[in-house]
């Protein structure tokens, strides 16, 4: 039996939770155009006959200019130092930049085997592919080179079979039907999350948070609340909408995806809180068992 640790490590927007998703065949990370989206350490648990692989996606790994940013980049970098194998995702369709080869000189500072998976390459032609391979090879020496497309699925089932060759001879971390670590509290409030990124655009700034402040398993259905916690009244406004206009549209593509994930019918309940003080909103998302960022 193989069993162990994967972080998915790379810049921000490259694709690390749509690759998570797509392998765990569940929705464990949100994802979104803006970057930095994932801001903890998420566990997603990929099972089958002799191997369970736990990766650990993280945050973004960037260059920070801000206390948001160094806090996230300390969560990614502990990971690293945390798990068996380094996945160290890039976007083929865009050139190799210095954002990249920070994170190289990061990953030759661990000693552990690094798969280098190039993602998006439903984008380019088999000679791009070629030569994207060609310029990264010599940067660092990878254990492995995979090429994917995590949104079209593509070379997912050879990604796994690469990293079941790195995992060490173990017992299982968790049972079969578990497929996060997080609780489901926390995977509810992160679909909001998502979904009001989605449809706010670039009105929203990060510092928005969700919390599942009840959730109730009924006979047929479940009774969801989700508070979204803003630290503006401005924001609120933008959140709610005219007439409540775009709260009702987050609504209604989360309870989409809740039901996909729990397979039952969901009534879901959404508020938007404001929060200004920073102490306050710690405070009130410790009662939840949050961490708050700023």
């Amino acid at each position: 039996m193989k069993s162990g640790f994967v972080g998915l490590i790379g810049r921000p927007n490259v694709g690390k939770s749509t690759l998570l998703n797509n392998i765990v065949g569940k929705k464990v990370a949100i994802t979104s155009d803006k970057p930095q989206t994932t801001r903890n350490l998420i566990q997603g648990i990929y099972n089958d006959d002799d191997t369970q692989i736990v990766f650990v996606d993280t945050p973004g790994i960037h260059k920070p200019n801000h206390k948001l940013g160094k806090y996230l980049n300390k969560q990614a970098y502990y990971s690293i130092d945390d798990v068996d194998t380094i996945i160290f995702i890039v976007d083929g369709s865009e050139a190799l930049g210095p954002g990249d080869k920070y994170v190289i000189e990061k990953l030759k500072e661990v000693d552990k085997p690094v798969i280098l998976v190039i993602n998006k390459i439903d984008k380019l032609t088999r000679d791009g592919i070629l030569l994207k391979i060609d310029a990264y090879k010599d940067l660092y020496n990878f254990a492995e080179i995979v090429p994917i497309s995590a949104l079209k699925k593509n070379n997912m089932k050879t990604l796994v079979n690469v990293l079941k060759k790195y995992l060490p001879q173990s017992v299982k971390y968790y049972d079969d039907n578990q497929f996060t670590n997080k609780p489901l509290e926390f995977t509810m409030a992160e679909i909001v999350r998502e979904k009001v990124f989605k449809l706010t655009s670039e009105e929203v700034p990060h510092s928005v948070t969700c919390v599942t402040e009840h959730f109730e398993r009924n006979k047929n259905s479940y009774t969801v609340n989700v508070v979204i916690v803003v630290d503006r009244e401005s924001v609120k406004k933008i959140i709610v909408g005219s007439r409540g206009s775009k709260i009702k549209k987050i609504g209604i593509e989360a309870r989409k995806d809740l039901e996909e994930l729990l397979g039952s019918r969901v009534y879901l309940e959404l508020f938007v809180k404001v929060v200004k003080k920073w102490r306050d909103k710690e405070k009130y998302l410790s009662e939840f068992g949050y961490k708050g960022f700023e």
